[in-house]
């Protein structure tokens, strides 16, 4: 597919039948939760949309969240690269390397400059340019420069969006956000160590259907994503309201599903689909499989500690946006479960009892 061929005109050269294609139109809307009435239009926008260039920086990352990207199922990986976008830098993707690979990225930001899509992940080091470099150009400059022809950028993991792990305490690289850095371009975060791979391509594909950024939280996160905590979806949360709580791994709690809350669950406190979405082509999510949620879609989720400790009873380091975000629901519901708890057993261990008071007072 050249970069002039429309999508649909690639389709049918391929050999997709009209069906076939509405039905993946119909897929990407559920995707990114439109209604039905939404599919015509994303079928004639994807029509006639052209391939647009895709350059991807990767600074102080572990290349999680590329790894993720390749495990993407609806829609693949591959059918994004080949029949959507142009992917035209990518360290870990590209079969060029060294000279080839830079002349590569700055041909894509010539080429396509105000068009291209600028996906970023890794947090950015800015206390010294030589803890991150690539050709000899520090992160922070190779980010800026690119950064100035783009029409969007995609902050891809929880570094690129909040400088994730390398920004934990004490930061010795000095680690920071793309946003941080970059104030003057529409940024789109999609954090999560990793993110869910659909997520990611979602996010490319409603910028391809629409040709703009999709409706935004206050974290620059999309909100039919994170739009939602995990807490609110999550299919242990009817044990939450009756106040069945797992204590231990292997206590009977644990083995009947009970909620992990109390094991350290940061479910109430962190957005993200992925109670819905789930990951392993829908397969599973870290809850379902028995672990508490680690929050790591939030920002400083590193620096929060207490893993396996109750929101209710946090460390002085979780960041107060954190503690307020469980919010009066979460509170009331642990104190719902307490007092159904003391119907039954006449009496109720004190550290169960969570109140709106007690999340204030830790702000």
């Amino acid at each position: 597919m050249s970069k002039d061929e429309t999508l649909g005109e690639a389709l049918r050269r391929q050999g997709v039948t009209r069906r076939g294609f509405l039905k993946f139109c119909a897929a990407t809307a559920s995707m990114m939760a439109l209604p039905p009435s939404m599919v015509p239009v994303i079928a004639a926008a994807l029509e006639s949309a052209r391939r647009p260039s895709v350059i991807w920086l990767s600074f102080q990352e572990c290349t999680g969240c590329t790894e993720s990207l390749t495990r993407s199922h609806s829609p693949t990986v591959e059918g994004l690269i080949f029949d959507s976008i142009s992917l035209d830098y990518h360290h870990t993707l590209q079969a060029a390397s060294g000279s080839a690979a830079e002349a590569a990225r700055e041909t894509a930001m010539e080429e396509n400059h105000g068009k291209y899509i600028l996906v970023v992940d890794g947090s950015i080091p800015t206390d010294n340019p030589g803890y991150s470099t690539i050709a000899g150009i520090s992160n922070r400059d190779m980010l800026e420069e690119a950064a100035k022809g783009a029409a969007a950028i995609v902050s891809v993991g929880t570094c690129a969006a909040f400088g994730g792990i390398p920004a934990a305490k004490p930061n010795p690289t000095g680690a920071v956000s793309v946003s941080d850095l970059v104030h003057d371009k529409p940024i789109i975060n999609v954090p999560g160590c990793p993110p869910i791979p659909v997520v990611i391509t979602g996010v490319l594909a409603h910028y391809l259907t629409f040709g703009t950024i999709p409706e935004l939280d206050d974290l620059k996160r999309p909100k039919a994503y994170y739009g939602k905590s995990i807490h609110d979806r999550c299919y242990r949360r009817p044990f939450y309201d009756k106040g069945l709580f797992a204590e231990t791994f292997d206590d009977e709690g644990a083995r009947k599903g009970w909620c992990l809350y109390k094991l350290g669950c940061k479910g109430p406190t962190t957005y993200n689909a992925c109670a819905t979405v789930k990951w392993n082509e829908g397969t599973s999510f870290p809850i379902e499989s028995g672990h508490p949620c680690l929050g790591c879609s939030e920002p400083g989720f590193w620096d929060g500690g207490s893993f396996y400790s109750a929101i209710s009873t946090p460390t002085e380091d979780i960041p107060k946006a954190a503690v307020y975000a469980v919010g009066a629901g979460a509170a009331a519901g642990v104190a719902l479960g307490a007092m159904n708890r003391a119907k039954k057993q006449k009496s109720v261990d004190a550290h169960e009892k969570v109140t709106i008071d007690d999340l204030d007072k830790e702000k």
